[in-house]
């Protein structure tokens, strides 16, 4: 998987797993609300009923009393519940509320709304779910009156349908009276509730999609475009950088060119005159000469190879390789270069020792052609502290002259012909695990520190060095 799509993922994933969360909070939160908004609706719908029971059979005794209280003669006794009865027959409050009048022993006195059941004892009544009905209202009449909740037929619709009674008890009389409320409006009312919630939750979920959606269209516009304007941006570096790197093939080329022309073929031909002459006069006195020029062509081209590859690098090791190559600026002219080696010497991977070795050359490059420096210290530390951690595993580079010094920053964010060093130095070392430090401003020197630490170091091969 490429880079560029695992960031985008690390953008995009966490968005839609937040609002997912969100969406899962948000619906939890709105089941719970709905489920507290049905309670306190139940509660307060429930307490407004038992309220309005009790007020409706208040009523209805009230209305009873002046005869309740009469005393007389059996007959005027039955006459006086004859007319309660009638008089509560009357008293209704909708199609569906009505008085009814049983006897303590469950015989129906009354029913306004079911006539037919007037006279039937009812006692052993029982409602659908097995309740006894009729035992339930007297024992709550006989205990001081109250509610009671059961399953009654609904006159309006004639289907069962759940139902809260209250009753009191007329004991001189043995009549148990009572009205009621059927609930299957309240459960209408929450199922309708319930629906509008459930209409609001599905709205909410559309609302996160469609924002999760755009958010993700969103990152992937503005990555899609990030990632145009980097690859153009990309592109242009690499083109530079292509170009930088043919124009230095060329140069070294050329460089090398020259020096064979002008110092290797011209020997060679000068060789090759002597011997001629030789040949052609008998002159031996000449072959003296040609073997001094054939042994300086020879000088000549060891001097190429070790500039190429030094064979120290993997005789005697990368220390011995600074020292020879120290040695060849210092006796070249100024800068002065000074080695020291800090620690043990010890053996490194061939592809560490290379990839050192030619950031010491082009280092010491720089400062000849544009640091105009005396003085040049460089230091192969074995055991360098690492933020103030001994690390005796790695291994640490450090150059430090007294020259001009430059600005690191405007080399390297200037034209891509400049600081080509500097970024072949960070490549080669990024290469291996290491990393390059420059401290630098202009009139105050530079120092330039390669570090590997001993982790990069033991995952390299101990083979196939770097050319």
């Amino acid at each position: 998987m490429r880079l560029r799509l695992k960031i985008l993922l690390l953008a995009i994933l966490p968005l839609v797993a937040s609002l997912l969360l969100i969406a899962v909070a948000v619906r939890q939160q709105e089941r719970q609300l709905l489920a507290q908004e049905h309670a306190a609706m139940e509660r307060t719908y429930m307490d407004a009923r038992r309220d309005e029971l009790r007020h409706y059979v208040e009523l209805a005794v009230s209305t009873l009393q002046p005869l309740y209280a009469h005393a007389g003669s059996p007959d005027q006794v039955d006459a006086d519940k004859r007319e309660a009865l009638r008089l509560l027959s009357a008293l209704d409050y909708g199609e569906d509320g009505y008085f009814f009048v049983y006897d303590l022993q469950g015989h129906v006195l009354m029913h306004s709304r079911q006539p037919e059941l007037i006279g039937r004892n009812l006692w052993e009544l029982r409602d659908p779910l097995g309740r006894p009905t009729i035992q339930q209202l007297i024992g709550q009449a006989r205990a001081g009156g109250g509610y009671v909740e059961y399953l009654w037929r609904k006159p309006s619709s004639r289907d069962m349908a759940p139902k809260l009674g209250y009753v009191v008890a007329m004991d001189r009389w043995n009549w148990m009276v009572g009205t009621g409320l059927y609930l299957d409006g309240m459960r209408a009312t929450l199922r309708q509730l319930d629906k509008e919630a459930q209409a609001n939750i599905a709205q909410t979920m559309w609302w996160i999609a469609a924002i999760a959606v755009f958010g993700v269209a969103l990152i992937s516009a503005s990555a899609l475009a990030l990632n145009l304007s980097e690859h153009r941006l990309a592109e242009a570096k690499l083109r530079a950088l292509a170009h930088q790197v043919v124009r230095s093939q060329e140069d070294e080329r050329a460089h090398l060119s020259r020096e064979l022309h002008d110092g290797v073929s011209q020997t060679l031909v000068s060789t090759k005159l002597l011997i001629e002459s030789v040949q052609q006069s008998g002159d031996t006195t000449l072959l003296p000469r040609a073997l001094e020029r054939l042994n300086h062509s020879l000088v000549e081209v060891r001097r190429l190879s070790h500039h190429l590859r030094p064979a120290l690098l993997d005789t005697l090791g990368l220390a011995a390789a600074l020292e020879h190559l120290a040695r060849e600026l210092d006796e070249a002219g100024p800068p002065q270069v000074d080695l020291h080696v800090v620690g043990p010497a010890r053996e490194l991977p061939e592809l560490l020792n290379t990839v050192l070795f030619r950031v010491a050359q082009e280092a010491l490059t720089n400062v000849v052609k544009h640091a105009s420096a005396r003085r040049v210290e460089m230091t192969l530390d074995f055991a360098p502290d690492v933020e103030d951690r001994p690390d005796p595993g790695g291994v640490l580079l450090r150059i430090q002259d007294d020259g001009a010094g430059f600005d690191p920053d405007a080399a390297e964010r200037g034209d891509p012909g400049q600081g080509i060093g500097l970024r072949n130095m960070r490549e080669r070392l990024a290469s291996v695990g290491g990393s390059l430090e420059l401290q630098s401003s202009p009139g105050h020197g530079t120092q330039l520190e390669a570090l590997v630490g001993s982790a990069a170091i033991r995952r390299l091969p101990r083979e196939n060095p770097v050319p």
